[in-house]
């Protein structure tokens, strides 16, 4: 996938789940703060290894087929 392809697709998945305003707000929230997001990361689960967090990933994706 493309980077022009990668952002559209994100774009277009935050649209439908946001809505066009909502959308918008995000995108702006995100260029007015500076985003780390290896430490945004790091404290999502603190507790969870790379492997752990892996494993439910796996886990989710199979659950959604």
């Amino acid at each position: 996938m493309t980077d022009t392809e990668l952002k559209l697709k994100g774009f277009e998945l935050l649209r439908s789940s946001l809505g066009l305003v909502e959308l918008e707000k995000f995108i702006s929230l995100i260029l007015l703060e500076k985003f780390d997001y290896t430490k945004w990361r790091e404290n999502l689960f603190p507790v969870l290894s790379g492997e752990e967090i892996s494993k439910l990933a796996m886990k989710n994706r199979l659950n959604e087929v």
